[in-house]
């Protein structure tokens, strides 16, 4: 298969890029970083020999980049699954983040799915089948303190992820709303977090595997994760 993921190079997205790679599947990602983008790319090569990895870097909040890199995917073949990973966190409140944070916060946690799955969609509705993994949050599901614009629009994505997967139906493309709580990234680089209090990346990769394996009689609409002991 051929398995789109954004925001690869590291965290929610290079967890599932390993998690796909295990079983030899061809994998086109992408992230903001070159640097950390090709790290990964070679320790999936090494890891898992068996499957193909290409990359190319790209910041998916920037419409020109976005389609360079859509097109790019499309030349490579008909995907089979999109996981709309890349994203941002700015904390803050509505009432004093910095002019312009929405702006931000919406261009890398919504637009960049809307634009890549736009530019994917006709080539996946021509084949009649497809898997669309959305990475929205637990901040897609209620307001919490310093959440501002990046919950704003992470409730946009939720909101996309429902529309998109009613449109869809008919074409035979499942759509997964994806709504992780704290899970260790670089988001929380820093924090001085017990990682026995929060989740791992490959636990949301493995949900997002399993997920993809069902009939395609079934869609697993939304999927809920929050550490053991609840949100942090």
């Amino acid at each position: 298969m051929n398995i789109v993921i954004t925001g690869a190079s590291k965290g929610i997205g290079l967890a599932v890029a390993e998690v796909f790679a295990a079983e030899g599947h061809t994998l086109l990602l992408c992230s903001r970083g070159e640097k950390n983008l090709y790290d990964a790319v070679a320790g999936l090569q090494f890891g898992y020999p068996q499957c193909t990895v290409k990359a190319r870097p790209a910041d998916m909040s920037d419409a020109g980049e976005a389609k360079v890199f859509g097109e790019w995917c499309l030349e490579q073949g008909t995907p089979d699954i999109l996981v709309n990973n890349a994203g941002q966190f700015l904390p803050g409140s509505i009432y004093s983040e910095t002019e312009g944070t929405l702006e931000t916060m919406m261009a890398a946690n919504v637009y960049s799915a809307y634009r890549l799955t736009r530019l994917l969609l006709p080539s996946m509705m021509a084949a009649g089948k497809g898997h669309i993994f959305n990475i929205c949050s637990i901040a897609s599901l209620h307001a919490y303190a310093n959440g501002g614009s990046y919950s704003i629009s992470k409730f946009a994505l939720l909101g996309f992820s429902k529309n998109l997967r009613e449109e869809l139906k008919p074409h035979h493309i499942k759509v997964t709303a994806v709504c992780p709580g704290a899970t260790m990234t670089a988001s929380w680089d820093g924090a001085g977090i017990d990682p026995a209090r929060i989740m791992e990346a490959a636990d949301i990769a493995r949900m997002i595997h399993a997920a993809a394996s069902l009939s395609p009689m079934a869609d697993v609409e939304d999927i809920i994760m929050r550490p053991q002991l609840g949100d942090l």
